[in-house]
């Protein structure tokens, strides 16, 4: 990419990996991955590596791609988008195939630009939208999908004063933009905003907006916001006494996350997040569907972890992209691969039944998300409804 300087760090990661990819056998098949592994993000980065390494165990005992062992080689973006764009041009100059990463919004969106010409990435972040034939696919569940299944609940719980609070980076104005998107439909009449706040990811204290949203007497507080600053937030919350149900990003879905911040945690946490949940007697999904949730957990309790919302963001795209290259042989180009994975209409995942075609570059939609909700006496979350956000049968 014309007019980059690339940094001495990055530089040094890149030549690294460059003589890592060459020192490994001719018989193994290399995927780039970039992703978080410092910096704000690495709860999300290194979350994902642990379930890329187990996935790829399991795909190399089932013969790899074609015979080749996949081989992941990460790159460590340290959670910035000019480092990730750096690391993503220089990937890009080796012609992959394919590539993964990043893990956040603001890093796809700057890697985006790059992809003109492939490789065929999988961002790993559910809160971008890549346009219908482009070389970037999005993982899991769209935002704005998970924006209805939020407010479709509340509006059968009877919570229809909500306040609304956000951050002002790239993850925070893309679920603004979702939310109102989604409070326009006619089917949410009746549910109103009293409160709106706002907040920059590096504030140290949000006390006086959570003040103002306290006034406005909510009967539930949507913060959205990824990582660290859901923190500050909760801690201001607990601290108000601002004692009503709290919904946030599936982005805050990972186990490190609420074990930081049990002492400050609300009574009721929700999060709209896709339906890869333990489901017993609850619901029922496609049997393909169960049959894929079963080999996702199965491969997590041989690894001696119980998965998070980070193991579902990466285990169906990867999955898929396996899939496409053993289809298509290792020699397949870029174009090759975004052709079939668009081509796909019923790729059974553990997150649900991917069509491409229906839903370009996500293959999803609300009908495989859920409502959760943080049980701390099971230390997990459970369904607390059905897909498309209905209440649970009585």
């Amino acid at each position: 990419m014309p007019g980059i300087r690339f940094s001495s760090a990055v530089l040094a990661a890149v030549f690294s990996a460059v003589m890592c990819r060459s020192a490994l056998a001719a018989d193994t098949f290399k995927i780039d991955v970039i992703t978080p592994l410092t910096g704000g993000g690495s709860f999300l980065g290194k979350g994902q590596q642990f379930t890329l390494e187990a996935l790829k165990a399991i795909a190399n005992k089932e013969g790899g791609i074609v015979g080749r062992e996949i081989e992941f080689v990460y790159h460590d973006d340290q959670s910035s988008p000019q480092t990730a764009v750096q690391l993503a041009t220089a990937v890009i100059a080796g012609k992959p195939a394919v590539m993964i990463g990043s893990s956040l919004v603001a890093m796809c969106n700057a890697i985006a630009p790059s992809l003109k010409s492939g490789p065929f990435d999988y961002c790993l972040s559910p809160g971008v939208h890549p346009p219908a034939g482009s070389f970037q696919f999005s993982s899991n569940i769209d935002t704005h999908d998970l924006m209805d299944v939020m407010l479709r609940n509340f509006k059968l719980r009877g919570w229809t004063k909500i306040a609304f609070m956000t951050s002002t980076d790239a993850s925070g104005q893309d679920a603004e933009r979702g939310f109102d998107e989604a409070m326009k439909s006619p089917e949410f009449a009746g549910l109103a905003v009293v409160e709106r706040q706002r907040f920059n990811p590096t504030d140290v204290s949000v006390s006086a907006q959570i003040e103002r949203i306290k006034a406005a007497a909510p009967q539930v507080f949507v913060a959205w916001s990824t990582g660290a600053p859901i923190g500050t937030i909760l801690k201001a919350t607990y601290q108000a006494g601002l004692d009503v149900p709290f919904v946030t990003t599936s982005g805050n879905q990972t186990f490190a996350q609420f074990d930081q911040y049990k002492d400050f945690m609300p009574k009721s946490v929700y999060l709209p997040a896709s339906a890869f949940f333990a489901h017993d007697g609850l619901y029922t999904l496609d049997p393909l569907v169960e049959d894929a949730q079963k080999r996702f957990f199965d491969a997590h309790k041989a690894a001696g972890v119980v998965p998070d919302n980070m193991a579902a963001l990466v285990w169906d795209p990867v999955n898929i992209i396996i899939s496409a290259l053993r289809k298509l042989g290792p020699d397949a180009k870029a174009e090759d691969v975004r052709a079939y994975i668009a081509g796909l209409t019923d790729y059974p995942g553990a997150v649900g039944i991917h069509d491409f075609k229906a839903v370009p570059q996500r293959g999803l939609t609300t009908k495989n998300a859920i409502m959760t909700l943080w049980d701390p006496a099971l230390h997990n979350w459970v369904p607390a409804s059905r897909p498309t956000g209905l209440l649970l049968a009585k």
